[in-house]
């Protein structure tokens, strides 16, 4: 994926941050992070409320995810943003001729019915988790251990944004981002539509003065923190 200048740019990313930019889920101004960062920029896949808005997300995970090669047998969504995320990708995939089964599961396990913390189709084969962003992880290795726990494989996460800023533990920065702890420490795949990069690529070339005037903002902001 492209991420500076000089770089071949990355037209799906650019259309994704555009997007985002216009259904109004990536706002500029000031966010205080679950790092407890003041960041310049705010991504909230929350808001990708109504049946375009999700319907067009959706179609960006599956490009993505038919273009990067990854060879996955289902999804799965960890509650509760990712459930949503993977029924619309599935949905998206089917369309494009690539029909896979899905599976989510509960905060809290069901005690009646077919109980347990899972729904949806088995899980069994190659596991692709869909999420809309990585944070610290720990949504991931939670994910991991379902689908181990069910004999099957996590292969890779899906992600809609990739901030590309050093993880926080412990109130210290790290020198490794979440999405880069996810690829060499859990050795899971992990497939961005866009990242941190390709939102300041946009910001460096759009003729909107009114967004371009957030460049230097979120350039400052990925020199102190980005990875």
């Amino acid at each position: 994926m492209s991420v500076d200048s000089g770089q071949r740019q990355d037209d799906l990313a650019q259309d994704f941050v555009r997007f985002a930019v216009e259904a109004g889920v990536l706002r500029f101004g000031e966010f205080k992070t679950k790092a407890g960062r003041m960041s310049p920029y705010f991504f909230n896949a929350g808001l990708f409320d109504d049946g375009a808005k999700l319907g067009r997300l959706a179609a960006f995970y599956a490009r993505r995810l038919l273009d990067s090669g990854l060879q996955f047998d289902m999804l799965f969504g960890p509650a509760y943003k990712g459930i949503t995320l993977a029924a619309a990708v599935a949905i998206e995939l089917a369309r494009l001729g690539r029909n896979v089964p899905f599976a989510y599961n509960r905060k809290e396990a069901k005690d009646h019915g077919e109980g347990g913390t899972l729904v949806g189709a088995p899980v069994v084969g190659r596991v692709l988790i869909i999420d809309d962003v990585i944070s610290a992880g720990t949504s991931v290795r939670e994910s991991i251990q379902m689908i181990r726990a069910a004999k099957a494989t996590p292969c890779g996460v899906a992600i809609a944004l990739d901030r590309q800023e050093k993880a926080a533990e412990g109130g210290r920065d790290q020198p490794w981002s979440a999405v880069q702890y996810v690829r060499d420490q859990l050795q899971l795949a992990v497939v961005p539509i866009a990242s941190l990069s390709d939102l300041l690529q946009y910001l460096s070339t759009t003729r909107d003065p009114a967004l371009a005037e957030h460049t230097a903002r979120v350039a400052a902001y990925r020199d102190r923190f980005g990875v």
